[in-house]
């Protein structure tokens, strides 16, 4: 698995301590009287998510989306959907979106709109990556772990084709592998 990799981009200590840095920016945001709902992106975000939930200080729910648009290809289709809605009422809710990776924009653009539609009180995104080189539609983000190049990553919760989510840093994937 590791032969896959062509580099180490982020190195498990440079995520946890990225993490614990925004969950510090996230504390001084919230209270226990906002109490948010955290929506986890699944399947990314999950390691993210649970890694900033532990430095946390406010009281907060957890819930998760499960949303498609990349299938087992290293392009976005540009077609998203839901495959797993939330399990709650956001109505006048407090609500952070956390993702893995914000690319070309397409997927959070759409959750952002169907959200809103629902009607939070507040409404915002935290990433650990973001790709604004890549991007098509321009999304409003809050919170963002890193800034990367546009290259193909994998590790800490991102995947190729379900694989490589194990790893504990992100790396980035030789092409040969994708290109098979």
């Amino acid at each position: 698995m590791h032969n896959d990799v062509e580099k180490t981009l982020l190195s498990e200590a440079q995520i946890q301590a990225r993490i614990e840095e925004l969950a510090g920016e996230m504390n001084a945001l919230y209270s226990d009287d906002d109490a948010p709902m955290l929506v986890c992106i699944l399947k990314g975000a999950f390691l993210f998510l649970a890694d900033l939930v532990r430095h946390l200080e406010f009281r907060h729910e957890v819930n998760f989306m499960v949303v498609s648009s990349y299938g087992s290809s290293t392009k976005s289709s540009g077609i998203v959907r839901i495959l797993l809605d939330l399990e709650s009422n956001i109505k006048g809710r407090h609500v952070m979106i956390v993702e893995d990776i914000v690319d070309t924009g397409h997927t959070l653009d759409y959750i952002l709109r169907n959200l809103s539609t629902r009607h939070p009180a507040s409404l915002r995104v935290a990433t650990l990556l973001n790709k604004p080189s890549r991007r098509e539609v321009q999304v409003p983000v809050d919170f963002v772990g890193f800034e990367i190049p546009d290259e193909f990553v994998m590790g800490y919760g991102l995947d190729y084709a379900e694989f490589y989510r194990n790893l504990r840093y992100i790396g980035v994937l030789k092409p040969e592998v994708y290109q098979r």
